[in-house]
């Protein structure tokens, strides 16, 4: 199907073994890119990595620090970097970037991986200050300063505030940020933009409560060439990862297609096996 086509999927930190099996999922997807959020400097992230480029895709996998997460972007599409995680001063990992060339200019690609916290006083504060230098780094010029449109997408750790069900854990600042992604910086919720009634998650607790962590925002521009934007739990339900993978459609053409094989077909097997 024509048109520029994302999909966001939150891999979960994989051994090296489960990574071989979301490889074999990931290498029929039919997307231009693919935003990895949760991964490390780990076996499983280098399998991973090192299938896609030696499939032909263009990878951009910056290694998070020992001990932390960062996001893996692939694409059959060719890609520049963009100088988007350098605004960061705390865990610039958690965000990667790309531009892509389309009909309607630039389009720029942020894969974000926001942390997590607990209700300890040092995760909170940590979320905190990170959903705020990146808001701030978001409004300095980062959604411009390219001349491209943008696309963000990733695992925001964050639910929308009228969430169905409502929950007491989320704090003030969390939903600000959420809103401020709307409100401060004009971007839209792209699932909430084809699907304004639909009840979705993307990640279901132990209790059975579902939340929607996993987001596609895009510039009001991009949001008129939406075509569809949906969950994929297939991950989640064959226990790939415990995410729901997103995926989303516009019907803008993208350019600079690059000569790509099956991944799981380059890939050496795992050493585990």
């Amino acid at each position: 199907m024509p048109g520029l086509s994302l999909l966001t999927l939150n891999i979960g930190s994989p051994s090296e073994e489960r990574a071989h099996r979301q490889l074999a999922w990931l290498a029929t997807r039919s997307e231009d890119v693919l935003v990895l959020t949760e991964t490390r400097a780990s076996d499983g992230c280098r399998h991973l990595a090192e299938a896609f480029r030696t499939a032909g895709y263009a990878v951009h996998y910056p290694k998070p620090a020992p001990n932390e997460y960062g996001v893996m972007i692939i694409s059959r599409l060719a890609t520049q970097l963009d100088p988007f995680p350098r605004l960061l001063s705390l865990l610039p990992n958690r965000v990667a970037g790309v531009l892509i060339s389309t009909d309607r200019g630039l389009v720029r690609v942020l894969g974000t991986y926001v942390p997590s916290r607990d209700a300890t006083a040092g995760r909170t504060e940590r979320k905190r200050r990170w959903l705020s230098e990146f808001s701030t780094a978001l409004g300095a010029g980062g959604l411009t300063e390219a001349g491209a449109e943008t696309v963000l997408l990733g695992d925001l750790n964050v639910i929308e505030p009228d969430h169905d069900p409502a929950y007491s854990t989320f704090r003030w600042f969390e939903y600000d940020f959420y809103r401020g992604l709307t409100d401060r910086h004009a971007l839209v919720d792209a699932f909430r933009h084809c699907n304004p009634d639909a009840v979705e998650y993307s990640w279901i607790g132990r209790t059975g409560d579902g939340y929607r962590y996993d987001h596609a925002h895009c510039s009001k521009e991009l949001a008129a060439e939406l075509v569809s934007c949906e969950y994929l739990h297939e991950p989640r339900i064959t226990r790939l990862t415990d995410h729901s993978a997103l995926t989303l459609r516009f019907s803008c053409a993208a350019g600079g297609d690059l000569n790509v094989g099956d991944a799981f077909e380059a890939a050496s097997p795992p050493t585990l096996f």
